[in-house]
């Protein structure tokens, strides 16, 4: 991770700390309180502790708080990506064992703006990924390519399999056994142009600019991100997780 990201990550984690700070004073000053929860507030949805997660507001301090509690409640994750548009169909929980199966499982087919290649995954990880590609992903498209993303490109979300390393299969289950990470290989633009992290991630010009960017940015929604320059066996793709304890490289 670079020092660039690093320093944003800390003075976002510092704001967010000292909001939560604001937040509790208010609501013991007296009135606080009344304040947040009337249906009335003059405090915006993305500044109220109390409100529920949009998708599509502007990021603030509390966005990590708000996200948070979506993604521990399985009908507000869903509400959240219903009110977004994103097209995630409901499917009972699936259950192979007890290390595999995907609960809050549902079909992905559509984020914000940009389709995906229908995929069975949990609610957990269709969230993340939309919150990445509205305010990652769609901007850096803009920035760098002066176009949007039409498709994102993925090879799948749940395996029911161990952990793979550099010196073979180990006996930790991975992440995937539980629907809890994508591996994204690339992207289409809206100009028709195609680009893959396999060609493209070297790239000295604006491509290669605009995929390390969303590799960067990705870090930010999601605990544990793995791309090329991490070992061979991720040459090709971004693997997207959610659980872990932060890991960018």
């Amino acid at each position: 991770m670079s020092k660039q990201s690093g320093r944003r990550r800390f003075l976002l984690s510092a704001a967010s700390f000292a909001f939560r700070v604001a937040v509790v004073v208010i609501l013991f000053g007296g009135g606080g309180w009344f304040l947040l929860a009337h249906p009335e507030t003059p405090v915006p949805s993305h500044w109220n502790p109390l409100r529920e997660l949009k998708v599509t507001a502007p990021i603030t301090p509390i966005t990590r708080f708000q996200l948070n509690r979506a993604l521990a409640d399985e009908s507000q994750c869903r509400a959240t990506l219903a009110e977004a548009g994103v097209s995630f169909a409901a499917m009972d929980d699936l259950i192979e064992s007890e290390n595999c199966g995907i609960p809050g499982r549902g079909l992905l087919s559509r984020l914000t703006s940009a389709g995906v290649n229908a995929v069975e995954t949990s609610c957990t990880t269709a969230l993340r990924l939309t919150m990445w590609e509205y305010h990652v992903v769609q901007p850096a498209a803009q920035e760098h390519l002066g176009t949007r993303v039409n498709q994102l490109r993925h090879v799948g979300s749940y395996n029911c399999r161990q952990m793979r390393t550099t010196q073979g299969e180990t006996s930790a289950w991975s992440s995937h056994a539980k629907a809890d990470a994508i591996d994204i290989v690339g992207v289409r633009l809206d100009d028709g142009r195609s680009l893959t992290l396999l060609s493209d991630w070297q790239a000295a010009g604006p491509e290669g600019a605009f995929l390390r960017q969303i590799w960067r940015g990705a870090c930010d929604w999601f605990r544990v991100v793995l791309g090329p320059d991490f070992n061979h066996l991720h040459a090709d793709h971004f693997h997207l997780q959610g659980p872990g304890w932060g890991y960018c490289r």
